[in-house]
């Protein structure tokens, strides 16, 4: 053990959802921007068995009405592709592509203050939605729930380092974009 990172210090690229077929293929929703890289034919994924970690190998895989289906090695059966239901797909933090100016990760963003340029709080930063054309930031204004886009006319200053969002939100888009008391079901 002690080799490596510990699972918390992992990155989540994706999720098994399901399985696949009756061949030991699963469906995976992605996590990452880089879906075709992380479950290229060949990738190895950590995944967390008890306290242990474990490396899962890529033999195939394919886009699917947006989501992936990925064979694994030793993974042959739908009874084996049904013990990996829910679980979650991994890699080590040094396995991350350096981006680019004005990119960021999402853990690099969760756990961000936001504050308007005024300097006014908002929140801290759960989640960032990537499921729309602009990504959403999920933030969290205690215990509501504010979207907020994260677009260059609005956030104005990312400093992931300092964990600081600066945001200059046009008039009514903190109220227009609240959308109720904090869900638990993440």
């Amino acid at each position: 053990m002690g080799q490596g990172p510990a699972w918390e210090d992992m990155i989540l690229v994706g999720r098994i959802v399901r399985p696949q077929g009756n061949r030991g293929e699963v469906v995976v929703a992605s996590e990452t921007d880089f879906a075709e890289d992380r479950f290229r034919p060949g990738a190895t994924l950590s995944v967390q068995r008890g306290s242990a970690i474990a490396s899962l190998a890529v033999v195939a895989s394919r886009e699917h009405d947006g989501r992936w289906v990925v064979a694994f090695e030793g993974v042959t059966s739908i009874d084996e592709a049904e013990q990996l239901r829910g679980v979650e797909l991994k890699i080590d933090p040094g396995a991350l592509r350096t981006l680019g100016p004005g990119a960021y990760y999402v853990h690099d963003l969760v756990g961000c203050r936001v504050q308007t340029t005024a300097g006014s709080d908002v929140g801290v930063v759960r989640d960032v939605q990537l499921q729309t054309g602009t990504p959403l930031l999920v933030v969290d204004a205690d215990g509501r729930e504010i979207l907020v886009p994260l677009a260059e006319g609005i956030c104005r200053r990312i400093d992931v380092n300092e964990k600081v969002v600066a945001i200059e939100p046009i008039e009514g888009l903190l109220e227009a974009n609240e959308v109720g008391p904090r869900r638990h079901d993440r």
